[in-house]
């Protein structure tokens, strides 16, 4: 588990899925924790990713910025970025205002984002 101010990161290999859990705060001081976690996502053997906002309270644009230039490298790739929540209403917020949730592959759960 990487440690950050304000910002924990949880990853866990399965076979269908790598996961990794973002709980706290991400802004431009925790948000390279994330670019680390997606990047050793792409390392390993998982036909997709699941990023899990269901414990973000807080985010601001660099969440944006590291998400989507993880979607540019797992395209790339031929690998498939999930964003699971359920999303707390202002991270939810950001996603809306910036007009960026529908670049992204979603799921209400991470249990259904495993299963897509």
């Amino acid at each position: 588990m990487l440690e950050r101010s304000g910002m924990d990161i949880t990853t866990s290999a399965e076979p269908s899925a790598f996961v990794i859990g973002v709980h706290g705060d991400v802004d431009l001081h925790t948000a390279p924790a994330l670019d680390a976690a997606l990047a050793r996502a792409l390392r390993e053997a998982a036909p997709r990713t699941v990023v899990d906002l269901s414990g973000t309270s807080f985010a601001d644009s660099s969440i944006l910025g590291s998400l989507l230039r993880a979607l540019r490298d797992h395209r790339e790739r031929e690998r498939r970025l999930i964003i699971a929540g359920p999303m707390s209403d202002l991270v939810s917020r950001l996603f809306e205002v910036t007009g960026t949730l529908a670049a992204f592959e979603t799921a209400p759960t991470v249990l259904v984002a495993r299963e897509q």
